[in-house]
C-alpha cells in the first residue's frame, strides 16, 4: 500500500481509546475464566475463576452502559449506521486488493471512522451479540433468584449453551479483529493509533468538517 503524503489526524478521543482497551481487557479475562469454569483448563481454580468471572462480567455490564450513554450523547452513534456504499469494494479489497498493495477504497476520516464492513460488524456486535451475552451471563449469575424474578420457566441448560456459544463468537471476533489491526500501512499503525489517538490516512480522505482537528503532514 502506498504511503505517499499520508495525513496524520487526531481520530480517536481519550474516552474511545480508554473504552477500547478496557473492554479488550475485560473480554480477555471473561474468556479465560469462562473457559476455565467450563473445564477447558486450570489457571485460578474453579471457585476463584467463578468469582473473577462474575465480578468482571458485572463490571463489563456497567461500563457498557456508560459507553452506550456516551455514544448517544456525543452523536458517535452515526459512526455505526450501516451502509452498503462501497461494501463490495471493501470486501474485494480485504480478499484480494490488500495483497496487491492497493489503496483502501474507504479511507478513514473524522466523520466516518469505520468502513461499511466494520459498521455492520460493530453494530451487530454492540446491538445483538454483546446484549445477548450480557443478558445470559446475568441470568446465569442470578440463577438462584429465578423463582423470585418469575423466570422459573427458563432452562439453565439453554441459557448456559447460548452463553457459551456467545463466548466462542466473541473469541472468533477477537481473533479476526487482532488480524485486522495488522492490515494498516504498517504492521502496528492501527494499534499505535488506538494508543495515541493519531491515525495516518490517505490524502483523499480529507473533508471540510473534521471539526477543526489538528492536521499534520507526514
Amino acid at each position: 500500500m502506498s504511503e505517499n503524503k499520508l495525513i496524520l489526524i487526531y481520530l480517536y478521543s481519550r474516552y474511545e481509546r480508554f473504552w477500547h482497551w478496557l473492554q479488550a481487557l475485560l473480554i480477555l479475562v471473561l474468556l479465560a475464566t469462562g473457559f476455565e469454569v467450563n473445564g477447558a483448563w486450570t489457571l485460578l481454580g474453579f471457585e476463584t475463576a467463578v468469582t473473577v468471572h462474575n465480578y468482571t462480567g458485572l463490571t463489563w455490564l456497567i461500563t457498557f452502559a456508560f459507553f452506550v450513554f456516551w455514544v448517544f450523547t456525543t452523536g458517535e452513534w452515526r459512526q455505526y449506521i450501516p451502509t452498503t456504499k462501497k461494501m463490495l469494494a471493501v470486501i474485494r479489497y480485504y480478499g484480494y486488493g490488500i495483497f496487491r498493495g492497493e489503496a483502501h477504497p474507504f479511507p478513514k476520516r473524522k466523520d466516518a471512522k469505520h468502513n461499511p464492513l466494520q459498521r455492520l460488524t460493530y453494530l451487530s456486535l454492540a446491538a445483538l451479540l454483546l446484549p445477548v451475552q450480557m443478558t445470559t451471563g446475568f441470568l446465569y449469575w442470578g440463577y438462584n433468584s429465578w423463582a423470585q424474578w418469575g423466570f422459573s420457566w427458563l432452562s439453565l441448560e439453554i441459557v448456559a449453551l447460548v452463553h457459551l456459544a456467545g463466548a466462542f463468537a466473541i473469541l472468533q471476533f477477537l481473533v479476526i479483529h487482532i488480524y485486522m489491526t495488522t492490515t494498516g500501512h504498517s504492521l502496528l499503525a492501527h494499534i499505535r493509533a488506538m494508543i495515541t489517538g493519531w491515525e495516518e490516512v490517505q490524502p483523499d480522505a480529507k473533508i471540510e468538517d473534521w471539526e477543526k482537528a489538528p492536521v499534520k503532514t507526514g
